[in-house]
């Protein structure tokens, strides 16, 4: 087993859907072959560190204070824009998979087997919440007071009292909700497995399942600019989107057929998807996408908006957008080699013309 998450949930979501191996691309079964053979990176922030750290997810609750997470149970937080970064451990026991914060102070990490964890002092310390759920929980999210969480087997609890308390809401479906996505408190839209996509208007308390022959592979990820258009995007390089807040969705052409993990738009008005090996970007608002990639595999799988550019979230590494198309690899939170000599600190380098 290898600590590559894209890898477990290609297995799992195989098992899901009951898809056979011949039916995967030949390109990515050999990219997925050769993550699977890489050893862990470890994350030195500090150059101290020597545990293992696969950054999963990130919260950036205001412009300057950021958390990323490491899947492995500990918490990397800024409170200057990524100057410098302070480790801090969760005491998780479980394989982490989602953060989100309300504020500055107030957050939520979530994990393996019904794990919620939430601290109150900026992830100072972390202390245990109890759920009415042993699934895995794959993602969080928050929009003001208003929570929600999902996981395997239809899994999705929704909190209206910024988390203290958690209540379950009826997906109708016992497939994996890898993601959500709510524009404000009442609309809200829910991706995962086999193409399960659900939409609510009334803040969970009913989800409506839509189907799409579009959708074909499981899914990843899902945005949504207003609310009439959105995006999904999932295995095999889907793309799919909607101009009718979801009500039927189109798939649009990929130039690659890799995992697609994750969409976000910038203030220009560019569309950014993430995989393995970079970036996908649109510049006519999401009709068209074309591979900007970069010099290495960064396993890119989450994009995340700071103040007015946007973060790109890989498993060892950060990068930031600094001038249109153009990202920078954060320095000061960088990945050591696999025998655990610790990057250094400094300014940010050009990784992507």
């Amino acid at each position: 087993m290898t600590g590559l998450t894209g890898v477990r949930a290609l297995i799992a979501a195989a098992d899901a859907t009951a898809y056979t191996v011949s039916m995967v691309n030949a390109t990515t079964l050999a990219r997925l072959a050769a993550t699977a053979g890489i050893l862990a990176f470890r994350l030195a922030a500090d150059g101290n560190s020597d545990k293992p750290c696969w950054l999963r997810d990130a919260s950036a609750p205001t412009g300057s204070v950021v958390y990323a997470l490491c899947e492995q149970g500990s918490v990397w937080s800024t409170i200057n824009g990524g100057a410098a970064w302070k480790k801090s451990d969760t005491g998780a026991k479980e394989r982490l998979r989602a953060i989100a914060f309300l504020d500055a102070n107030r957050g939520f990490i979530a994990g393996d087997h019904g794990l919620l964890m939430a601290t109150q002092d900026g992830a100072r310390t972390w202390q245990a919440q109890t759920l009415d759920t042993k699934e895995h929980l794959m993602d969080i999210t928050f929009v003001g007071e208003s929570g929600w969480l999902s996981g395997y087997q239809g899994a999705l609890l929704h909190s209206t009292d910024a988390g203290r308390t958690w209540a379950k809401q009826k997906s109708g479906t016992t497939q994996t909700i890898e993601a959500l996505f709510f524009l404000d408190a009442n609309h809200g839209w829910a991706v995962g497995w086999a193409g399960t996509i659900l939409r609510t208007a009334d803040g969970g308390a009913h989800w409506e399942p839509i189907h799409t022959d579009a959708a074909s592979w499981s899914l990843t990820a899902v945005y949504f600019r207003d609310l009439q258009n959105g995006w999904i995007t999932g295995f095999a390089g889907q793309i799919l989107r909607t101009k009718d807040g979801g009500t039927t969705w189109q798939a649009v052409e990929s130039p690659v057929k890799a995992w697609l993990t994750s969409v976000n738009f910038d203030q220009a008005n560019r569309g950014w998807i993430t995989f393995d090996d970079g970036f996908l970007m649109s510049e006519d608002g999401g009709s068209n996408w074309k591979a900007v990639p970069m010099p290495g595999n960064y396993f890119l799988s989450r994009l995340l908006r700071v103040q007015n550019s946007l973060w790109a979230i890989g498993q060892s590494v950060v990068l930031q957008q600094a001038d249109g198309a153009k990202w920078t690899r954060m320095e000061s939170l960088v990945p050591s080699n696999a025998t655990g000599t610790s990057g250094q600190s400094g300014a940010a380098k050009p990784t992507v013309p």
